[in-house]
């Protein structure tokens, strides 16, 4: 079984080891898994996703959506995007009360996070190469009123005004362009098994919890959407939620074995198996419309 780069993991990080942080004070609880990537755009993903609030989105899309950095909604104060210091090694993430800053990260996560329902590298298309693999520091922060507004948000509420910002952050510096079209492709129906479902319903009221260790997700209080995002991008398929569960929270335990992976004794059975036999669910070949994202122009950023 074969897992494309997504979103969460989804840039080429072969050249970094990075440090993910969460200012004191800033966006708390975001998530821990191994097998992560870790990005700004992620961080408020999974932040979202911890409370139940999914932002992952089949809606259909306008084709021709261009990105007009003339709009009218909020802007970051201060925007600096600067080529990564050469000989650098790792870089970091964080989330600011103001904004966030990024070291050694690739454009092209900016670019496929701040769009809702791009989850994988084949979702966009015409990406420059350079994009891709030239590191780039990058760093945005709002007013002082605007952060002290983002204080009294939650984090879906914070990443619904910052959204369009990060659409319109590379629209000067880089001439960015572009539009959204649907496209069908190959996706996985996550369904109920035909011998029911075998997880725990949890209290609406619970906090919500999640972590990844190693071959093992544990889940507790979370909306099925949570393994719409663990696991997106197997075979290079996304994953439609059609189990009719919507917001209800469950707790569960998740044992597998990848695919490229050698078989223990102590080894869990294959994911499709161990969706079905653990959790009482199934992933079932289809096709769906998915969401693409065009870029119709992108150059390297002007100095600033």
């Amino acid at each position: 079984m074969r897992r494309e780069k997504c979103l969460i993991s989804s840039l080429p990080w072969s050249r970094l080891k990075l440090k993910c942080e969460v200012v004191p004070g800033a966006l708390m609880g975001h998530r821990q898994s191994s097998h992560l990537g870790c990005s700004v755009i992620a961080s408020f993903l999974l932040t979202s996703c911890l409370t139940g609030d999914g932002l992952f989105a089949w809606a259909q899309v306008d084709a021709q959506t261009t990105v007009d950095s003339s709009v009218n909604h909020r802007v970051y104060e201060i925007v600096s995007i600067k080529p990564d210091k050469p000989g650098t090694l790792g870089g970091s993430m964080q989330i600011l009360l103001n904004g966030f800053r990024d070291t050694g990260v690739y454009l092209a996560t900016v670019v496929r996070g701040a769009y809702d329902g791009i989850i994988m590298q084949s979702q966009v298309v015409g990406m420059p190469a350079w994009a891709e693999s030239e590191p780039y520091d990058v760093e945005a922060r709002v007013d002082s009123d605007t952060a002290e507004a983002w204080k009294k948000l939650s984090p879906k509420e914070r990443w619904n005004q910052e959204q369009p910002m990060l659409q319109a952050l590379l629209a000067d510096p880089c001439q960015f362009r572009v539009h959204r079209e649907t496209k069908e492709m190959p996706v996985y129906d996550l369904v109920i098994a035909k011998g029911g479902l075998k997880i725990k319903e949890a209290a609406p009221e619970e906090q919500s919890f999640e972590q990844m260790s190693g071959e093992r997700l544990t889940v507790h209080a979370m909306a099925i959407d949570s393994l719409v995002y663990s696991f997106a991008g197997t075979d290079g398929r996304l994953i439609v939620d059609k189990t009719g569960l919507g917001e209800k929270k469950f707790d569960f335990d998740l044992t597998w074995t990848p695919d490229n992976r050698r078989a223990t004794a102590d080894s869990g059975p294959p994911l499709f198996t161990a969706l079905e036999e653990q959790l009482g669910l199934k992933l079932v070949p289809s096709k769906g419309q998915v969401n693409v994202l065009v870029i119709d122009q992108m150059e390297r950023p002007s100095p600033n």
